[in-house]
């Protein structure tokens, strides 16, 4: 640590600003650099998907009249608000905001912290950053570099909206209200991702803690939301998700929010730059608990169980809470469509040719599919983790095999996924108040594409580490077919990428098919083997 703390406060031993920031250009020209693939195609995609709503919306409603009757019946619907906001105005770009701007600006938050835990926190754990500390780079330079390539992913972002919009025909001071606000609860979070990756050791517990207060951003915008039509509730404007909203982008647009969220920024910045500047390299403000390995956790099995229970335990909560919400709207979901025959039509292709009700208790089935594939990509990719930290070779070292090693932690990977999509269905039915055994039955039916996304996760892995967070990619695009899919109404065989799209619409299907079923079962089986026996043949990393 003796280098770390010469090159952080100069070689006379006295702190100044330019010594602090040493290094800053180089290390923010390696953060591009490695994210030059994943940081344009969140970008790209995110920032794309506004437009492409914006071309549906205008298809699905054409007139001002359709759009004036929408934008009633939605702010009449406090389970709609709820989940989406209010609607502040009827025209084009409004109801693209009112569709997107919490989602998009959330799913911002989590480009960022992935981006700024990466560069910071994860680089210490690996122990890269002590390496990169003994040459001449401040104490704060890789914050700085972090936040730097976060900004500018925020920004790429901002542009990529407001070319977006302004092709879709809805551009203007509205586009740019709705770039800035969604750019700007971006920059937000990944100044939040910044403070919690000085308060761990462990780079998976900083994004958990990023992650879970987005997710309480959310639920207390949703909360407040739900109470009034109008985003005026206290509960949303505690959540950053809310002031987004509050900008009221083609709506008299309200800029001074903007400041708000610029000195929320601003404030984060301060407590993150103070905080890196008092703690050694590697070391954090939550210190990990040291203990001897006794009982159930000296076996593979109970190491992994150790390692996983926290975000299994965060991920089954979510899903009973998202799964009790999205059950509470199906009962609207005739109010919801209306006479409008294209949003019929939409509901049809993510839920299949049945019952309006059915329908739509498909698609959030699906919905709750393809998100409970992040949590097992990520379950996987622990074993990358420890591998790359080097926390894998001692237990290996002990006597347990790789094929042990590995099985532990791809049970809970596996056997997680099972476990929270259970809970969604219960609370999925629960919210709805009556067909338990249905909607439970079409929870576990999305498990088969579930299992073979962390099987394609686990090949990766095994036969080419460097490449296994390609997994988050492939989720991301099964992702993207399912939520806007449909409403693009995009070519069968592009929707066919997706293994969701393979499975059985329920509830509602006229008879279950069983065959894709068990192909995707025995496609996740062979994949898992064939990941494990790549694992047994190759080298581990250092």
């Amino acid at each position: 640590m003796t280098a770390v703390t010469m090159t952080a406060t100069g070689r006379t031993g006295r702190r100044t600003g330019t010594g602090q920031l040493a290094g800053t250009w180089p290390l923010l020209r390696l953060a591009l650099r490695r994210d030059r693939i994943i940081m344009p195609v969140w970008v790209l995609v995110l920032g794309g998907s506004f437009s492409s709503v914006g071309q549906s919306i205008a298809s699905l409603y054409g007139t001002a009249a359709q759009r004036a009757e929408l934008a009633a019946s939605m702010n009449g619907n406090s389970s709609l608000r709820a989940m989406y906001g209010p609607v502040f105005g009827d025209s084009v770009g409004a109801l693209v905001s009112w569709r997107m701007i919490a989602f998009g600006a959330a799913l911002a938050a989590v480009m960022s912290l992935v981006v700024v835990v990466r560069h910071t926190r994860e680089e210490e754990e690996t122990g890269r950053q002590e390496m990169l500390s003994s040459a001449m780079v401040g104490r704060r330079a890789p914050l700085t570099a972090a936040l730097l390539a976060a900004l500018i992913a925020n920004a790429g972002l901002g542009l990529v909206i407001v070319a977006g919009m302004a092709a879709s025909g809805a551009g203007g001071a509205g586009a740019v209200a709705l770039a800035s606000a969604v750019a700007g609860v971006g920059a937000l979070f990944a100044c939040t991702a910044a403070i919690a990756a000085q308060f761990t050791e462990s780079a998976r517990l900083a994004k958990g803690l990023t992650a879970a207060v987005i997710g309480a951003a959310f639920v207390l915008k949703a909360a407040g939301d739900s109470a009034t039509d109008d985003g005026s509730s206290v509960l949303t404007w505690l959540s950053p998700l809310g002031w987004a909203e509050n900008v009221r982008p083609y709506a008299d647009e309200r800029w001074w929010v903007l400041l708000v969220i610029a000195g929320a920024v601003a404030v984060q910045c301060a407590v993150a730059y103070a905080l890196t500047g008092r703690r050694d390299v590697g070391m954090s403000f939550l210190a990990t608990r040291p203990g001897p390995a006794r009982g159930r956790i000296s076996t593979a099995l109970g190491l992994a169980v150790r390692l996983q229970r926290g975000a299994l335990l965060g991920w089954t909560v979510s899903f009973a809470v998202v799964g009790f919400v999205f059950g509470g709207l199906t009962g609207g979901a005739a109010d919801l469509v209306g006479d409008n025959e294209k949003t019929k039509e939409i509901f049809e292709r993510m839920g299949g040719q049945s019952g309006l009700t059915d329908a739509f208790l498909a698609s959030m089935v699906s919905v709750l599919g393809t998100v409970a594939a992040l949590y097992i990509v990520s379950s996987v990719l622990r074993l990358h983790g420890e591998e790359t930290a080097g926390r894998a070779e001692p237990v290996l070292a002990g006597g347990v095999g790789r094929t042990g090693w590995a099985a532990g932690h791809l049970l809970i990977a596996f056997g997680g996924a099972a476990l929270i999509m259970t809970v969604g269905g219960l609370g999925l039915a629960g919210g709805y108040g009556h067909e338990l055994p249905a909607v439970l039955g079409a929870s576990l039916v999305q498990l088969p594409a579930v299992w073979l996304l962390g099987g394609v996760t686990v090949l990766l892995y095994g036969a080419l580490p460097k490449a296994a967070a390609a997994g988050w990619g492939l989720v991301g695009l099964c992702l993207a077919l399912g939520w806007i899919g449909p409403a693009l109404d995009l070519p069968q065989p592009v929707m066919d990428v997706s293994p969701f799209t393979h499975l059985p619409k329920l509830p509602g299907a006229a008879a279950m098919g069983w065959g894709p079923v068990a192909l995707l079962i025995a496609a996740a089986a062979v994949l898992v083997a064939g990941g494990l026996a790549a694992l047994r043949r190759r080298d581990m990393l250092t």
